[in-house]
């Protein structure tokens, strides 16, 4: 007889939110997706003479808004905790590009053109090339993972991510052997970004980097849809980085470009401020923030204090990144 024990990460079957309620109401989100009008509501409320006009935003083709809601991953179907509402996930925001104010980033970012929108590959590669967002999603095809995200701030949240492994993209441009490292890039457009404009101080654009093994794990992904629709701007549309097992700000947003390199690159905040930001950036409740502790965290949405788990309670598909003498 086969006995199975719960794995601490896994809720009960009688806790799960059931699946035709989920379905049905990321099926009615899906009509939302990216357009002007989901901003507008999203914003609504927040005021403010300096926010930018709305931009015309191009439709989302239909032939990729039928890509979701994508099937659920069933090796990320389930979660150690509910997912966060999206009203609440959608206006508790970093992205200092758009604004510094975290419920202000939807309204800040309406003037972001989010189509077209390519990725630029480049550097030791065999096939570099500039690839369109779109072509992508329909090429490769998506999938939904529930993923815990935890924010270096210490709050956290829990949301269902559309799209694909950062290793297809990778796979699609063969890297040479000396690409030991994966260096992203966001957009740099101070016209249609309010905090590009007012926050010179910062070196845009934003970037960050991954070691090409950590890039190549199976849970690193490119995201490019949340609650079963197409990325709103403030999650980082129309494309971004999820690295699960590491603190949020290494998830770059809005990626522009990606080059495969051979030594380790800097990283947007780990070149701001080396004592407080590493290039590792991995979950880690007994390394405390010089200013705060990471050992506990708050969910956002319902103020619930949870304890910090290592790598974020992915140990199980990362620890093996960090054997020996490797940072981790």
């Amino acid at each position: 007889m086969l006995i199975r024990s719960r794995r601490r990460w896994e809720i009960a079957e009688r806790d799960a939110t059931p699946e035709r309620v989920y379905l049905s109401s990321i099926t009615r989100r899906a009509f939302l997706g990216t357009t002007a009008a989901s901003v507008a509501v999203i914003a609504a409320g927040c005021g403010g003479d300096e926010a930018p006009p709305a931009a015309r935003q191009p439709p989302v083709p239909a032939d990729v808004l039928r890509l979701y809601p994508a099937a659920l991953s069933p090796r990320h179907a389930r979660l150690d905790r509910r997912l966060t509402a999206e009203r609440v996930a959608a206006r508790h925001n970093n992205f200092y590009e758009l604004s510094e104010d975290k419920e202000r980033v939807a309204e800040m970012g309406a003037a972001l053109v989010l189509r077209p929108w390519t990725i630029e590959v480049r550097g030791l590669c065999v096939r570099p090339g500039t690839f369109d967002v779109d072509a992508l999603c329909r090429e490769i095809g998506l999938e939904e993972r529930l993923y815990r995200h935890r924010c270096v701030e210490a709050w956290s949240m829990a949301v269902p991510w559309t799209g694909f492994a950062l290793s297809k993209l990778l796979d699609k441009v063969q890297p040479y052997g000396g690409a030991d490292y994966v260096r992203l890039v966001s957009f740099h457009r101070p016209s249609q970004a309010p905090g590009q404009r007012t926050s010179r101080w910062y070196p845009w654009p934003y970037y960050e980097a991954l070691r090409m093994d950590e890039a190549r794990n199976q849970l690193a992904f490119l995201a490019t849809g949340i609650y079963g629709h197409p990325l709103p701007v403030q999650h980082g549309a129309p494309i971004r980085l999820v690295v699960p097992w590491k603190y949020g700000f290494k998830s770059i947003k809005s990626i522009v470009r990606i080059e495969l390199v051979a030594t380790e690159p800097g990283t947007f905040w780990s070149d701001l401020a080396p004592n407080e930001y590493g290039f590792a950036a991995n979950v880690d409740p007994r390394v405390p923030h010089p200013r705060w502790s990471q050992a506990t965290e708050r969910m956002i949405g319902t103020g619930e204090r949870r304890r910090t788990l290592h790598y974020n309670g992915y140990e199980q598909e990362v620890t093996h990144l960090y054997a020996r003498s490797r940072s981790g």
